[in-house]
């Protein structure tokens, strides 16, 4: 489908159920917030049909060797494909993924499926994209009237992003589906210094993450506000507007990219690192830990997460495995193996740049490369305070 950013609305919609308008609505720095007009029932992303999804362990990252001293790589399973161009010194770089939406508000979904995007190439240290592709699937179930609404927006929010990050979406599919889905492809061409290979890690390493868990614990309980048999189960721990609050930053969370992290981990001399997303940090911790180099283990002791989405999470008898790592995440924080003397300054000019905390949250020891949670992990709660007009 042909677009023209000149014909998109410039301005940041709020789809929301009508007993929330008269909400105070935090948004990101530097977001416009002009709200268009929408119709008595607004349109909800979430709404819309979505097929199952089967789960599975992450993949085998691959072999590494040296012909030569030229780096091969062969097999799947990394954050991103590399593979070796005919052209000498060259490696391509790329990813794709693609997933339901999460949020009801059209452009920052957009934003969230371009930053996931993006997301695995910076886990393996590559901070120029050089292309997108976007991959839209728009439901039959919406009417024409609500893909006039949505479609723009969407890829209003995916285009925004990308030019944000230094890359530019060229094409991609649109496409009408039983199931709305978003999502793209990112493609970089690169030289070897430019990425980081995730297998470095040595003991006396410390684990650093980049981002808050909890963003599915949020996103739900924000749906549930809406289904009294849900509300019941988690409305004596959390007030309706703690989790308003804790869904937008979810929103703001997701749609945050990693490049200033990937950038400082050339900086900070990091010796491997992945992203949390689908399996959650226990899961990916686990992947990482398997495919090291040297025989250690990874040992997680801190869990930063969104404000209330722990005590949301225990109040559902650990239903989404918050609290034991294996709680999915969607465009999550980098979680980085970083030499021990380094990580503090690492997280201190993390949160120069973007005014948002870095935590160091556990240790390479050593072990045979599996990794694992203490059995009781100290929660930090993101932000600690709720401050006046501030998000975070």
């Amino acid at each position: 489908m042909a677009f023209h950013s000149q014909d998109f609305w410039p301005a940041l919609i709020t789809l929301r159920n009508p007993r929330f308008k008269c909400r105070p609505r935090f948004f990101p720095r530097g977001f416009a917030t002009d709200t268009l007009p929408v119709s008595v029932n607004p349109i909800r992303l979430t709404c819309f049909p979505v097929a199952a999804c089967l789960s599975s362990a992450p993949s085998s990252l691959p072999v590494i060797v040296s012909d030569g001293g030229v780096l091969f790589v062969s097999g799947i399973g990394m954050d991103s494909s590399v593979v070796p161009l005919r052209h000498g010194g060259l490696f391509l770089v790329q990813t794709t993924d693609f997933f339901y939406p999460l949020v009801d508000d059209p452009y920052m979904m957009g934003r969230i499926a371009c930053a996931n995007v993006l997301s695995d190439l910076y886990a393996m240290g590559v901070t120029e994209c050089d292309n997108m592709l976007m991959l839209l699937a728009v439901s039959q179930k919406m009417s024409e009237k609500e893909r006039d609404v949505t479609v723009p927006l969407m890829i209003r929010g995916f285009k925004d992003c990308a030019e944000e990050n230094g890359s530019r979406v060229t094409g991609g599919q649109t496409v009408i589906n039983p199931w709305l889905t978003i999502g793209g492809v990112a493609t970089s061409v690169c030289q070897q210094y430019e990425m980081i290979m995730p297998d470095n890690a040595v003991v006396g390493d410390v684990l650093v993450m980049t981002k808050p868990l909890g963003t599915q614990v949020a996103v739900n309980a924000h749906q549930w506000l809406e289904q009294p048999e849900r509300w019941n189960r988690i409305k004596l721990v959390v007030s309706e507007d703690d989790v308003e609050k804790a869904y937008t930053r979810a929103m703001d969370s997701m749609a945050r990219s990693n490049r200033s992290s990937a950038r400082l981990m050339h900086k900070y001399n990091a010796h491997g690192c992945t992203d949390v997303t689908g399996f959650g940090i226990l899961g990916h911790a686990k992947n990482l830990a398997r495919h090291q180099k040297n025989e250690v283990s990874f040992v997680i002791h801190n869990l930063p997460c969104i404000a209330k989405s722990a005590a949301i999470a225990k109040a559902c008898g650990n239903l989404f495995g918050l609290l034991q790592g294996t709680s999915a995440e969607t465009s999550g924080g980098l979680l980085i193996a970083l030499p021990r003397e380094q990580a503090a300054a690492y997280c201190k000019e993390i949160e120069k740049l973007e005014g948002r905390q870095a935590w160091i949250i556990g240790i390479v020891e050593k072990g045979n490369r599996t990794a694992r949670i203490i059995d009781k992990p100290r929660i930090i709660e993101v932000p600690a305070k709720d401050k006046e007009g501030e998000l975070w």
